[in-house]
């Protein structure tokens, strides 16, 4: 991704061309870095992107509690039956028989947090109807109605397998450890981007300190050619010296040209990631309010690494996923156990001629029963279970070499950081002093060539000399900030270095 920006840079100097028929921004907006930081937690697409995440897996763990809901069913229905007739020997007929029947039922169940499952039951049935039947050489019809109802609570508990952990908790658990790994990709994500968007900051200084660095050069080689035009005039010097500064001028002109098409570039990387409207910002310009300059900042190797391996959310999350492996391992462990369970039922019986006679007989709980029992179930070769643990335990083994595979890493970038960073700090010191030399010497051979005693050519490298070691000055304050900033992002206290308290609710 850093790639891709620093080509996008690259090819702006191909559009030096254009840059001279684009208008300038209609309005400036000078902004601090912490104004764009600001901007940036605000409006920025790709976080308000990654925000959501949190939010998706609170849900989704919440969603997980769902096991534990009690199911409440309830069913009623009407059966009716006719039957046809008989016919018995001598010719007699029976009628058929008509039968109604009205039933009811309900239950309520649910699992409990420790692997009991329950439930609760009733029903009731109420039959009526008419029948014939054969007695004493006559047909003698006769009605009938009964009713039947119970009520019951069933339990189940296992004792081994799922007693301590179970599929439900393994989800639980696995929803919990996975809504603190979406909490810190959006806590890296922030660093990320509040880390980019000081780099390009400080590039945008860069960039606006470069156009008036270019802006210097074309004025000192537009005065160069001002005065050889006068000595050319009045003969005290050569034509090809007039031509060798307009030569000068030209080069140092394209030279500018191509240092505002990269602001305008840089300018835009910084609108990315400050607004999710980049259209609003077309016509506006940034001006940063800060300028480029090398604060000393003490490096202590030892702290850095303390603090890369304790606040570094890559490297908390690894350590996440070696929680989630334990977690898996604790119930595919679990899953080796044979399968025994206790269960109970207990319940009362009512009957009678109608509902109400049932419903009363019910509620004397004078016909109580009950049942209770064990269930044991021994798998023989259990080859799923223990291939599954099995799996787990170097799933487990894994996950601990990435923890210590990004531990490195940060070390070792820790320690670059800290190199790069002094190393820019001493050049920020010894392209300062070049500079200043540059300036002198410039002044100097501008003297002697007003005297007669340098020629044209000197004084154009003198001038080329004092704009490299400007911009040499410039990027080297750039890189030394830029370095600052890539050091925080591999402790991982960006936020604590701009005072950005992250709390994910």
């Amino acid at each position: 991704m850093r790639l891709l920006r620093i080509l996008v840079l690259l090819l702006a100097g191909g559009l030096a061309a254009s840059a001279q028929t684009n208008s300038a921004p209609a309005q400036v907006r000078e902004l601090s870095l912490q104004e764009c930081i600001e901007l940036a937690l605000k409006n920025n697409i790709e976080l308000q992107i990654e925000r959501y995440n949190p939010e998706i897996s609170l849900y989704a763990l919440q969603g997980t509690y769902g096991a534990y809901d009690p199911t409440l069913a309830l069913s009623g229905q009407h059966d009716h039956n006719e039957s046809g007739t008989t016919l018995l020997s001598g010719s007699i007929e029976i009628p058929g028989s008509v039968s109604d029947s009205d039933s009811f039922s309900g239950s309520l169940g649910g699992l409990l947090p420790w692997g009991t499952t329950y439930g609760l039951t009733g029903n009731a049935n109420d039959s009526y109807g008419r029948n014939f039947v054969f007695q004493t050489n006559s047909i003698v019809g006769q009605t009938f109605e009964s009713s039947q109802a119970s009520t019951a609570i069933n339990v189940s508990q296992p004792l081994l397998r799922n007693f301590l952990f179970d599929s439900t908790r393994l989800n639980i658990a696995v929803a919990k450890n996975r809504l603190k790994y979406s909490e810190q990709t959006l806590r890296m994500q922030i660093m990320q981007i509040i880390t980019t968007l000081e780099q390009d900051y400080y590039d945008l200084i860069y960039s606006r300190e470069n156009v008036l660095v270019q802006q210097k050069a074309l004025e000192l080689a537009n005065q160069l050619v001002a005065e050889n035009r006068k000595r050319v005039e009045v003969g005290a010097l050569a034509p090809l010296d007039e031509k060798q500064a307009e030569a000068q001028a030209a080069t140092t002109e394209s030279a500018l040209i191509t240092a505002k098409a990269l602001l305008a570039v840089q300018e835009n990387l910084v609108k990315q990631l400050i607004t999710d409207k980049f259209s609003d910002w077309e016509s506006t310009g940034i001006a940063p309010t800060a300028s480029l300059t090398a604060p000393h900042q003490l490096f202590n190797l030892q702290d850095s690494w303390s603090k890369g391996l304790t606040q570094r959310p890559d490297l908390i999350q690894a350590k996440l996923d070696v929680e989630r492996a334990g977690i898996e391992i604790k119930y595919a462990k679990n899953q080796l156990l044979p399968e025994l369970d206790v269960f109970g039922r207990y319940g009362y019986n009512g009957s009678g001629r109608e509902f109400s006679g049932a419903l009363y007989d019910l509620s004397t709980t004078d016909r109580p029963f009950w049942r209770y029992g064990g269930q044991l179930s021994i798998p023989l070769a259990n080859t799923a279970a223990k291939n599954a643990y099995r799996s787990a335990k170097v799933t487990r083994e894994q996950a601990l070499l990435g923890v210590k595979r990004i531990e490195r890493n940060i070390m070792a970038n820790i320690d670059d950081d800290i190199k790069r960073a002094s190393a820019a700090y001493e050049a920020a010191g010894s392209t300062r002093a070049a500079r200043e030399y540059a300036e002198a010497a410039l002044q100097a051979e501008q003297k002697k060539l007003e005297s007669g005693k340098s020629t044209t050519y000197t004084v154009l490298q003198m001038q080329r000399d004092l704009t490299n070691a400007r911009g040499n000055e410039i990027q080297a304050l750039a890189a030394y900030n830029r370095n600052l900033a890539a050091l925080s992002l591999d402790e991982g206290s960006t936020l604590e270095r701009h005072g950005i308290n992250l709390q994910v609710k």
